[in-house]
């Protein structure tokens, strides 16, 4: 009876793959031929912008994305070589002329050319030199878009801060190998005026005159991190204040009644995502302590370097990033990047937001649950799956299984040895 159960599967499964495999949207791979896979992720789960730049300024338009292509095989090869991967904003193909977002552009060489040596920056165009649309840098086993100049407002006016980034990667001639999306968030829901009134920047610069003898009042538009150094912005040290922004903004709110959503977007964004890591209130302080702590650690800690590491909560897990390598720039498997398989940062899956499960459900929608990218748990109550023995191989194994599991996304054929699968198999037996 068992067996016809699971052949009655497999022809579900079957059917399923084959009316989806010219679909590029969840449940479909977008791969042509089906050799290779990309995996794309914001390296930030949330980006914060001002939303005028003509007083006081803290951070510019600057998302980053990764993106990692993987070849199919047994096993599966990270390749970078041959590639061209692309990278575009759907439905936001400008940023000048929205809202106020333009005066980063008229103000950008006061505000960053001290900082930064540059002389002139075209309308629309980053830091870095990218713009909305443009093909990723290729490094040692990823490829990279730095500092792309997203705004939260997209081509029709609407107010969006999770807008989304179609990443494709290209073969020799130009031929497309495979198609994802990513979340690319970015968000103005700095919400100052809740204690410094509807003209927050501006009373923000005259307070910091009264307590500090500063004329930046004087001085618009002024870069906080011009005199407190910013790791966000690359700035080494604490600046010549003699303290890093994260310890000066941090330290000056902590007795003032704040909550991290007044900074970090925000009670409408709600920044922090993951349904099994956030709370109402983004459950920040269980990873980064509280707004005093996050100031007082300063500066034995770097902000933006030295941050929490999953093995805080993930202990005895092998393979799980130790001490403080940032989870955003940790591999494990196969030296996949974690946020590859669970998402990115703040947005770990399952996320509480459809755009960021895109790729879960794209690569592994058998039963519509969204989990880990290659997660038992995505069929199994029980991330365990229902054992590792004789069954897992009569459906899961060898080059011809019954049923493909999330490890067939990049694995031809899967090993039944325990210790070649993430984590060394150590999974919780829950949800996740």
């Amino acid at each position: 009876m068992r067996h016809v159960l699971w052949l009655t599967i497999a022809a579900v499964v079957l059917l399923t793959i084959l009316s989806c495999s010219d679909s590029t949207g969840p449940g479909g791979n977008a791969d042509v031929g089906g050799k290779y896979v990309v995996f794309a992720w914001n390296n930030l789960g949330m980006h914060c912008l001002n939303d005028t730049y003509d007083q006081a300024v803290i951070l510019p338009p600057y998302n980053t994305l990764w993106v990692q292509v993987v070849h199919k095989g047994n096993p599966p090869e990270i390749v970078t070589s041959g590639l061209t991967v692309e990278y575009a904003i759907d439905l936001n193909t400008y940023s000048y002329g929205k809202r106020d977002y333009g005066q980063f552009w008229d103000n950008a060489v006061k505000l960053f050319g001290p900082l930064l040596g540059i002389t002139s920056l075209p309308r629309d165009i980053g830091l870095t030199g990218l713009g909305l649309t443009g093909t990723m840098s290729r490094e040692a086993d990823h490829f990279i878009a730095e500092g792309i100049p997203v705004t939260p407002v997209n081509d029709t006016g609407a107010w969006n801060p999770y807008q989304v980034a179609v990443i494709t990667v290209r073969g020799t001639g130009g031929a497309v190998l495979a198609q994802t999306k990513a979340t690319v968030p970015v968000s103005d829901e700095i919400t100052c005026n809740k204690c410094h009134g509807q003209d927050a920047w501006g009373d923000i610069l005259e307070e910091h005159d009264q307590m500090h003898t500063t004329h930046l009042v004087d001085s618009i538009p002024v870069l906080c991190a011009s005199c407190h150094g910013s790791p966000a912005l690359g700035t080494t040290g604490p600046g010549t204040s003699g303290k890093y922004l994260s310890k000066a903004i941090h330290g000056a709110h902590a007795s003032r009644g704040a909550v991290c959503y007044d900074c970090h977007p925000g009670p409408v964004t709600l920044c922090s995502r993951s349904v099994r890591h956030s709370t109402d209130d983004g459950n920040c302080t269980t990873c980064h302590g509280t707004i005093d702590q996050v100031a007082s650690t300063i500066p034995a800690r770097i902000p933006w370097a030295n941050e929490p590491a999953c093995v805080a909560c993930h202990t005895g897990v092998a393979g799980v990033a130790p001490g403080f390598d940032l989870y955003r720039n940790a591999s494990g498997h196969g030296g996949v990047y974690c946020a590859a398989c669970h998402g990115s940062p703040h947005a770990m899956y399952p996320s509480r937001l459809a755009v960021d499960n895109y790729q879960p459900l794209q690569y592994q929608n058998f039963t519509g649950k969204v989990k880990a990218i290659g997660s038992c748990g995505t069929c199994h109550d029980s991330s365990r799956g229902e054992g590792v023995g004789g069954e897992f191989s009569e459906v899961h194994g060898g080059s011809g299984p019954e049923r493909k599991i999330g490890c067939h996304v990049c694995h031809t054929v899967v090993p039944t040895e325990t210790s070649k699968w993430p984590h060394a198999y150590q999974w919780k037996n829950s949800n996740g």
